[in-house]
């Protein structure tokens, strides 16, 4: 790879930004935690994926070979207790939200990665992992159980800073009196009847929540490897007892970097199935695009707490159909001047001074500030913005009537920034067919305002009535009335067009 540019990201474990450099030069190994597979994802599983392809992605644009792991728990007590309570088999009911779980990815048009482990088709390494930890003197069996003994692992606290006499058993749950001590954390939890179970040295059973996670990043990336990542949630007890088990097990066991993705929260409300205020991915896409939905998640920086307003999204949708109605024009007015005989320079780009600082600012503005932990808020805004208005300027000029010189020049300028807004969009997975989004979009639309496109037509027809009537308090209602519903009329010469827009009243 070429030289390698430097990268700073935030380590949970030092909480303070580092230099990022993997332990093998120009390779990086990564495992983030993914689903328990019982239900539709929400919205925090779209935070936590999306966030992660987004450093993914931008490894790779680095010049870096990663390998990503990204598993699938398809073996808990969540997923147990929904199947008995529809009456399906829980590792078909797992399979069945894991298969969900993809079309969603793909929707929000995450990266697939190298590797999507599932806990069912790792038990054998759960199994070596846990006698190893056994072996080693930091766990104990009692009645078919396997309990980690967290007083032996003196370091035990050392990412989330909780102390062994703070972590004891609450008043509402009542103590495993087998357990040496009230935070020691189930390896395998022995048979019950109608669950899943596997054979193991201590009797048929079935892994614990955290042993899973260490098992199989030590067996795709082994004992030491770059990052960690998921969501904020599980630095306790999930990620602190996965580092408990991982150098239980191995000694040399070692992560780089723990990298951690915030809340999101509805309307400034932790977001819960009680509240009622509990959306899954599939849900928000049925409404909005999901290339809208990722703008939005990647709206905050990835550490902070991520607030969903319906207003937040309806401004995320705002924001790309601005983006590919700028994308299609350009394309449309390039094409249009290639078909009418007009090329562009072969002989070497000749863009204008205008443009090169343009796109010069948009990639020192990316680099920096993507290199500082991801500050997608800011690539998004900024320079970026700067460049979607240089295009429409530029496509402005275009119908004017002007040298041929002056044109070339200008369609190369075109041309080059709109290569370069394309470039970062796809890194930051934001990229797609310009026509397609665009009616997507206006679809989506439709739909938040229970309405098809004949009834916008029909309205802007009646309107253009009104004006030719000289009706115009008439016309204006119209107008007003559709704003409301979140479409915008926009009057060009002697036509009337509609868009999506923010509604008026929300």
């Amino acid at each position: 790879m070429a030289e390698e540019k430097e990268f700073k990201v935030y380590n949970s474990m030092s909480q303070q930004k580092e230099i990022f450099k993997p332990l093998v030069p120009g390779n990086v190994s990564m495992y983030v935690c993914g689903i328990t597979s019982y239900d539709y994802s929400h919205l925090g599983h779209a935070r936590a994926a999306v966030n992660f392809d987004i450093l993914y992605r931008y490894l790779k644009h680095l010049g870096y070979e990663v390998t990503y792991v990204r598993n699938f728990t398809d073996v808990d007590d969540k997923i147990i207790k929904r199947a008995n309570e529809i009456g399906e088999d829980p590792l078909k009911l797992s399979n069945r939200f894991c298969e969900e779980y993809i079309v969603d990815m793909h929707a929000l048009q995450c990266l697939i990665p190298t590797h999507q482990p599932r806990v069912s088709d790792h038990m054998e390494q759960i199994k070596d992992m846990i006698s190893q930890i056994i072996k080693n003197g930091f766990a104990y069996e009692v009645d078919g159980d396997v309990f980690f003994a967290v007083e032996n692992f003196p370091n035990y606290g050392c990412l989330s800073g909780q102390k062994l006499e703070h972590n004891r058993a609450g008043e509402r749950v009542a103590v495993d009196t087998r357990k040496r001590h009230p935070a020691d954390f189930a390896l395998w939890k022995s048979s019950k009847p109608g669950e899943p179970s596997w054979d193991s040295p201590w009797g048929p059973g079935r892994p614990g929540w955290h042993i899973e996670c260490s098992a199989m990043s030590s067996y795709y990336l082994t004992s030491r490897f770059d990052i960690h990542g998921g969501g904020i949630d599980l630095i306790f007890p999930h990620h602190e007892n996965e580092i408990a088990q991982s150098c239980a097990a191995c000694q040399e066991s070692k992560i780089g970097y723990w990298m951690h993705n915030g809340h999101v929260t509805n309307n400034n409300e932790k977001m819960s199935k009680s509240l009622g205020n509990f959306f899954t991915i599939r849900q928000i896409i049925e409404r909005y695009h999901p290339i809208a939905l990722r703008h939005f998640l990647i709206s905050a920086h990835y550490k902070s707490p991520l607030n969903y307003t319906f207003s937040q999204l309806e401004s995320s949708s705002d924001a790309i159909y601005y983006i590919y109605q700028t994308l299609q024009d350009c394309e449309a007015a390039l094409s249009s001047f290639q078909e009418g005989g007009v090329e562009q320079n072969k002989k070497g780009p000749k863009v204008s001074e205008a443009a090169m600082n343009c796109i010069k600012k948009m990639r020192e503005e990316f680099d920096e500030k993507m290199s500082d932990d991801l500050q997608t808020p800011v690539v998004l805004t900024g320079a970026f913005q700067e460049a979607l208005k240089f295009v429409n300027s530029s496509l402005k000029m275009l119908k004017k009537k002007i040298q041929k010189k002056q044109l070339l020049e200008l369609l190369e300028s075109l041309a080059a920034v709109e290569k370069e807004v394309k470039e970062i969009l796809d890194i930051l997975g934001l990229l797609s067919s310009s026509a397609e989004v665009l009616q997507q979009l206006k679809d989506k639309a439709l739909k938040r305002a229970g309405m098809v496109e004949d009834d916008v037509l029909s309205l802007i027809e009646e309107r253009t009535q009104a004006r030719i009537n000289k009706d115009f308090p008439k016309s204006d209602k119209i107008r007003a009335e559709l704003t409301v519903k979140g479409i915008a009329l926009m009057d060009v010469g002697n036509e009337t067009v509609w868009r999506p827009c923010i509604p008026s009243e929300l």
